[in-house]
């Protein structure tokens, strides 16, 4: 950690404003894209059993669109560091003084589990890729006697970047655009490939997909798709978590998410349709580094090799993007008397929240030894009860009931777009298999005692 000594910890100071809306953006587009297209297309495809599971990639960026407007409204209203967690406190703890510190209390417990799996399914993702490149790694690392294999690879980079994040938010912001050009090139290089290289006759639809007696595999198989575009999705509100670090957020907020979005979004769509177009759906199905199998397949694997380490680049400029952000919630809760007090620290040089920061990274390294499927499953499962619906609410709330909050951004056509983001949670909460949603539930459901322990001890003390 650059300069830093244990006596040198301080505690809380304000954060400084220094975050343009080109590092806004380039922080929400670093956070989104990172490996999630590049691992999820074959699980994505085999949900629907085809290459219209394109169409879960439209359905779920309307939701998320919806759903960024809700965010863009409450970033420009209150600004302010720990994203979600800022906004449940203010919006349920005002309104319900007894009971509504329960809310941000159980988004700051789920956080703990959500947030870290997202981040460690960006590191041991990226490892087939690893592999691809050093193909005699993983049997090299087994007679060198390191335990893990490339899961433990995966947390060593974890470290890594905890490491290269603890500086000032000044360079951070400047480092965030330079590693979002890797991310871009790498899109790019994908797209080109493909769409240079297009076979139409490779795009063929499977039979009897939309009638109406399979009307039910299709919902789940589109929900189950759209979990996955969701997940890759992720990362569009990003620059909310850090509202106390950004320049004019009434204006940079909504223009960082929305834009972000759209830019993802068809980026996505483009590289998804471009790929199908090389490689055969059913044999896409069963890759397991899909992007560097479309450049060898177009120019040979030298150049395959070049481009895979574009992709891990794409995966450090997004695990940049989204410790940095993450690392700034549970100091928010801290600084606010909602978490243990020591993660409100700052080094008093670079002016960073060291313990949270590095916690959270220790956790994400722990987490890399778990199966990806899952970990992505719940990911995007347990946030969605708390983080998603019960955000949408509260905008809802917040609007009817504080009409004293200024808001400087309104989404057009309301209450229409929230309600359609509403249901698209909801309909991902139904249609998720047992095991993903009893999961969910059990997280939601074991922050309560939890929290009624908390106060208790809270009060004690």
């Amino acid at each position: 950690m650059p300069g830093f000594e244990p006596e040198d910890l301080l505690p809380s100071q304000p954060l400084a404003r220094s975050l343009t809306l080109s590092q806004a953006i380039s922080l929400n587009v670093a956070n989104m894209v990172g490996i999630g297209p590049f691992i999820t297309i074959p699980m994505f495809i085999a949900s629907m059993g085809g290459p219209h599971a394109a169409i879960a990639w439209v359905v779920a960026a309307i939701v998320v669109m919806c759903d960024g407007l809700v965010w863009s409204e409450l970033g420009a209203a209150l600004p302010g560091s720990g994203g979600s967690y800022h906004y449940l406190k203010v919006i349920y703890g005002g309104l319900f003084p007894r009971w509504g510190q329960l809310i941000p209390f159980l988004f700051i417990w789920q956080f703990l589990i959500s947030g870290t799996l997202e981040m460690a399914s960006g590191y041991a993702g990226t490892m087939p890729y690893v592999a691809y490149i050093f193909p005699n790694l993983d049997s090299s690392l087994a007679r060198w006697g390191i335990p893990g294999g490339l899961n433990t690879i995966a947390a060593l980079a974890v470290l890594v970047v905890t490491l290269l994040l603890c500086r000032r938010i000044q360079t951070l912001g400047w480092m965030s655009i330079a590693l979002c050009v890797g991310t871009f090139a790498a899109l790019f290089a994908v797209i080109f490939a493909g769409l240079t290289h297009f076979n139409w006759q490779l795009y063929t639809m499977p039979k009897d997909q939309f009638r109406w007696d399979n009307a039910g595999p299709l919902a789940k198989g589109l929900g189950a798709a759209m979990t996955l575009a969701v997940y890759d999705y992720l990362g569009y509100y990003n620059i909310c978590h850090l509202g106390d670090e950004v320049r004019d957020p009434a204006r940079t907020i909504p223009r960082a998410v929305n834009r972000s979005i759209w830019i993802v979004a068809i980026l996505y769509l483009t590289m998804n349709l471009s790929i199908l177009g090389v490689i055969p759906w059913k044999e896409a199905m069963e890759s397991k580094n899909i992007a560097a199998a479309v450049m060898e397949r177009v120019y040979g694997r030298p150049i395959a090799v070049a481009f895979t380490w574009l992709v891990v680049w794409a995966v450090v400029a997004c695990m940049f993007s989204i410790t940095l952000g993450y690392s700034r919630i549970p100091y928010a809760a801290a600084r606010q008397g909602d978490f243990f007090s020591i993660f409100a620290w700052l080094h008093p040089r670079g002016r960073y929240p060291v313990v949270s920061l590095v916690t959270l990274g220790l956790l994400t390294a722990g987490c890399c030894y778990f199966p990806l499927q899952d970990v992505i499953d719940a990911a995007v499962a347990v946030r969605i009860l708390i983080m998603f619906i019960g955000q949408t609410i509260g905008l809802h709330l917040l609007r009817k009931y504080r009409p004293d909050v200024p808001l400087p951004f309104r989404m057009r056509l309301y209450p229409l777009p929230s309600l359609i983001a509403l249901l698209g949670w909801l309909f991902l909460l139904g249609t998720s298999n047992g095991k993903v949603l009893a999961t969910a539930l059990a997280v939601t459901a074991s922050g309560v005692p939890v929290f009624f322990l908390w106060r208790a001890f809270k009060a004690k003390g």
